[in-house]
């Protein structure tokens, strides 16, 4: 097992914390979670790859253990910003980036401006114009639904495992640990809740996203997207564009999973990520020699 090490760092305004795990000397894959998850949701990912990338998963403002914004400014120019803020921070002039569902727009909102520091880029269920989707639809009812509280971690896990039937119990487990805590008796988030629920409810009229057809298609980097097979998020003619967009963009469907398909479908997941980031590293060696 390689060490998983916890670190904080002061980014435009807001305390962050992010993980590492590997070698700083190593190639850098910097992974960006979705919209109510946590950086160490990447943690099996990340033992797979230590022995040869540094591995970096922070925590997204509101998230985790970072701040929460008293702002409540949760929109993905501000995500993009931070995604700088952290990058220039570790003195990365490259790196290579993962982001699932809202990490994945996040990734590619820095991407309009800054694609030419990206190495490569992984989609997980992710990609421009999801605004629309049953995805989208399921996501915004699970958020005007979600209890602010719980009694007990057994009503917290069976909410869980009620939105989430098809990942795995390690997965559920992982949620529980690190996305919830116990306070005055109760279970509460350990996420701002209301403050991104309330951004993402009102995202479509207050600050929409940008559109992100550019940013793919102007990244000069190979670009692997992965979908779940069972995705009602992200579907197959999206997916059939985005491969259109740009020559260097690949697809990969990952079988029994759906939208969260590093929860799904884990050791697929791994494979397939590992195999892209192998390929592209080579590569870029192989320039350089």
């Amino acid at each position: 097992m390689h060490r998983e090490r916890s670190s904080f760092v002061y980014l435009n305004g807001l305390r962050f914390h992010y993980l590492t795990w590997g070698d700083p000397g190593r190639p850098m894959l910097i992974c960006l979670h979705g919209l109510r998850s946590y950086g160490r949701t990447f943690a099996g990912l990340a033992q797979t790859l230590a022995d040869r990338f540094y591995v970096v998963a922070p925590d997204q403002r509101g998230r985790g253990e970072t701040d929460w914004d008293p702002a409540r400014n949760y929109f993905a120019d501000q995500y993009a910003a931070d995604l700088g803020a952290l990058v220039d921070h570790l003195r990365a002039e490259t790196f290579h980036v993962l982001g699932h569902s809202m990490g994945g727009i996040n990734a590619l909102t820095y991407a309009l401006t800054h694609g030419q520091r990206f190495a490569s880029l992984i989609l997980e269920d992710s990609g421009p114009e999801a605004d629309g989707s049953a995805g989208i639809e399921r996501i915004l009812k699970e958020l005007k639904t979600t209890p602010l509280s719980f009694d007990g971690l057994d009503k917290a896990r069976a909410f869980w495992r009620s939105i989430r039937p098809n990942v795995t119990d390690a997965a559920i487990e992982s949620r529980i640990a690190h996305s919830m805590k116990a306070v005055g008796g109760k279970i509460v988030w350990r996420h701002d809740q209301l403050g991104i629920g309330k951004c993402r409810i009102e995202q479509a009229s207050v600050r929409p996203n940008p559109d992100l057809w550019p940013a793919l298609s102007g990244l000069a980097c190979p670009v692997l997207v992965l979908r779940g097979a069972n995705s009602d998020y992200l579907d197959p003619a999206r997916v059939q564009r985005m491969c259109e967009t740009n020559p260097r963009v690949v697809a990969q469907e990952i079988e029994g999973a759906g939208h969260y398909v590093h929860d799904d479908n884990p050791v697929s997941f791994n494979r397939a990520v590992g195999a892209f980031l192998d390929r592209v590293a080579g590569a870029r060696d192989a320039g350089r020699r």
